[in-house]
């Protein structure tokens, strides 16, 4: 269908009412249905919400606590400064003669040191070593306990024993004993103190983490390693690493290689496991592990490591030698004790001591030892040098010294029969009374009546009899008859009372038989005695200190000069006693002693009863050195005499004492009459049959009027 002009109409769609019956019907709904119940599912979510609801609260308190008891704490914490120097004590340094150090006493503090002024090397051991993350934790590592916490249970032990996973700033916290300082009234030892700073109970581990988290809120990390690096212990009485740097290697910590780092570094778990003078290629191989582990961690390159490796740190001259121990023992008796043993001052000792002499006594000692003597002998020796004055150059206190202070020393403690060692103080005697080393005297058998005793009937070493014998002859054949003769002719009171001013302080015996030497002595007071023969007949004082002072101070506190004291004998009897002696050596028992470059020399040896003791003592016009050899429970020596042994070390040691040092004659006054040849001349009477009556009236006449 079409409109008009043919266009066909839009297309409408068609308009409809709809009706009411056309509604459409509502969509009916059905009410859901509540989820049935399940009791279970219902106790697990209130027990979760029960949880939650309690532990968010006790988190919060609990952190509140943490962060009070930290507050607390970091209020309590001092100025760095203040926490450097944690010793109870001071040190004692020791000088040699000519002021180089050779012992330390007491906890040693080199000097307060900084994490920035020290050598990085250091720092970057010790971070490497003990806290890699040091930088990066707030004071305790979760990682590093747990870490730890595995390890020792995996091997077998409780959480907390063995490895601790501690932070450095843990250390430092233990290192500080949890801000306790120690109080020498307290009830407690210094060593109990530290041992319960130590402890690592739980409670004790929770507070060494408040307290290190305390430290962190109140010191940089760069104040808190100063105070660790300050405090640390490190061994051999060094507190602090610049007290073991120059204790050790004599230098500043501030000039450390990384050898010499890694080396101090690794004392921090053991110092004295580790201490590179109980062990140095120990404490070189845990210096290289810990190397490797600067370079792991990018403190060292390969290179440098490889170089550090192959150039390990070594010990000072000084800590090497260890020279001295026996020697600043006897040095801090010397001085009053609130200034030695029991110091709360760093004291500076200046000493007579000489490292080259103790070094020449040791090596002659260790030589003897190792070619002379059964391999496995417990034989023990002492050797004491000194000057003429009384100045005590070396000492040896027996053949091993562990590096402990307070060891047994043989040379000034052990008091024992010191044999023919004695005859020169009889004959000193005479001398100074008028004989003369020509003086003759009969050898010959004969007994003394001694009271409370009954009759004694001394015999000679050989077992035989020489005849008429002069004074000289007797000391360097070292007869017993005639010394006891001798003994008994200027009397016991003459005798005691010059070996007393030449400083034997032992009781002397009552009887003839002190002319062997059956008393006591020490090597110490023997060697002294001798050292008064030499300058002349005055009497010596042993002496080791010359000079104490505090550290810093330029003043003195004590001072000493010399030990020669009040003249025993005159100038010419001490004299002809010193050219007597020299026979000893030149022709006598201990010709073993003779010193090589026409050097002159004069001694005595001596031998106990029973070979128990073996003394030789000697000297040259620069030097006296005693030496004794024994057992410390009296066990006779086998086959050991005083001119064997004894001699060998005598003159081994003085050997290397004297090779830089000229040769001089000895202070002595030659005989107009020199001794004959006992042995030419004895054979002459006995060839010529003189009769022994007219022997003995002729010793007696001699013995009465001289030469």
């Amino acid at each position: 269908m079409s409109g008009p002009n043919n266009k066909r109409p839009p297309l409408v769609a068609e308009k409809r009412t709809p009706s009411k019956a056309a509604k459409k019907p509502k969509r009916k709904t059905r009410k859901a249905k509540k989820p049935s119940r399940n009791p279970l599912v219902w106790f697990f979510r209130s027990i979760v919400r029960l949880i939650w609801g309690i532990g968010w609260r006790v988190g919060a308190l609990t952190a509140i606590a943490i962060g009070a008891a930290v507050l607390y704490f970091t209020a309590t914490l001092p100025p760095v400064n203040t926490l450097l120097d944690g010793r109870s004590k001071g040190s004692v340094t020791l000088l040699d003669r000519d002021g180089e150090v050779y012992a330390w006493r007491g906890e040693q503090f080199g000097g307060q040191i900084t994490a920035e002024t020290v050598s990085p090397h250091l720092k970057n051991a010790v971070i490497a070593t003990e806290d890699k993350r040091f930088y990066r934790h707030f004071g305790i590592s979760p990682r590093g306990i747990a870490s730890a916490v595995r390890i020792n249970l995996r091997e077998g032990r409780g959480p907390l024993q063995g490895h601790g996973g501690s932070t450095i700033t843990q250390q430092t916290a233990k290192l500080l004993c949890l801000g306790v300082p120690y109080d020498p009234d307290g009830g407690m030892t210094e060593a109990e103190y530290e041992a319960d700073c130590r402890r690592t109970t739980l409670a004790r581990k929770i507070k060494e983490a408040l307290y290190a988290m305390a430290m962190e809120v109140r010191y940089s990390k760069d104040e808190i390693l100063t105070i660790y690096l300050n405090r640390a212990y490190l061994g051999a009485g060094a507190r602090g690493f610049e007290a073991a740097s120059q204790r050790y290697f004599g230098i500043s910590a501030n000039e450390l290689l990384p050898s010499e780092a890694a080396m101090l570094a690794g004392l921090l778990v053991a110092p004295s496991r580790f201490a590179p003078t109980a062990n140095l290629q120990r404490s070189q191989d845990r210096a290289n592990l810990i190397l490797g582990l600067m370079e792991a961690q990018g403190y060292l390159s390969a290179s440098d490591t490889a170089i550090a490796k192959a150039n390990p740190a070594v010990l000072s001259r000084a800590a090497e030698a260890r020279a001295g121990g026996y020697f600043a023992d006897w040095v801090m008796d010397l001085g009053p004790g609130f200034l030695t043993e029991s110091t709360t001052e760093d004291v500076i000792v200046r000493t007579t001591f000489d490292q080259d002499i103790q070094t020449a006594a040791e090596e002659a000692l260790q030589f003897v030892f190792d070619t002379k003597v059964k391999p496995g002998s417990e034989a023990q020796a002492a050797i004491v040098v000194m000057s003429a004055d009384g100045a005590v150059r070396a000492m040896v206190g027996g053949r091993k010294f562990r590096g402990v202070a307070g060891q047994f020393n043989r040379a000034i403690q052990a008091k024992r029969q010191t044999g023919s060692a004695f005859k020169p103080f009889v004959y000193a005697a005479a001398l100074d009374l008028g004989f003369s080393p020509n003086t003759t005297v009969t050898d010959e058998p004969t007994c003394w009546d001694v009271p409370g005793s009954g009759q004694w009937c001394p015999e000679n070493y050989d077992k035989k009899f020489h005849g008429t014998v002069t004074l000289t002859e007797a000391l360097y054949r070292s007869l017993n008859i005639p010394a006891v003769k001798v003994f008994d002719r200027v009397g016991r009171e003459a005798v005691v009372n010059i070996a007393t001013d030449f400083g034997i302080e032992s009781d002397l015996a009552v009887g003839p038989a002190l002319a062997l030497g059956t008393s006591e002595s020490t090597l110490l007071e023997m060697t002294a005695a001798y050292a008064g023969i030499l300058n002349g007949g005055s009497s010596v004082q042993p002496y080791g200190l010359i000079e104490l002072k505090l550290k810093g101070e330029e003043q003195p506190l004590l001072e000493q000069e010399g030990g020669i004291g009040e003249r025993v004998i005159s100038t010419d009897a001490a004299q002809q006693l010193v050219f007597m002696m020299t026979q000893v050596i030149e022709r006598g028992t201990s010709t073993r002693a003779k010193l090589p470059d026409g050097r002159p020399a004069a001694g005595k040896s001596g031998t106990t009863q029973a070979a128990r003791d073996a003394w030789f003592i000697g000297f040259t016009a620069d030097y006296v050195t005693g030496v004794w050899i024994g057992y410390d429970d009296n066990t006779p020596l086998s086959g050991v005499t005083g001119g064997g042994l004894p001699a060998e070390i005598w003159k081994e040691t003085m050997v290397g004492i004297h090779q830089e040092i000229p040769v001089r004659d000895l202070p002595m006054m030659v005989p107009d009459q020199v001794a004959r040849q006992p042995e030419r001349d004895n054979r002459r009477r006995r060839s010529s049959g003189e009769p022994i009556v007219d022997r003995v009236i002729r010793g007696v006449l001699n013995e009465i009027f001289g030469n």
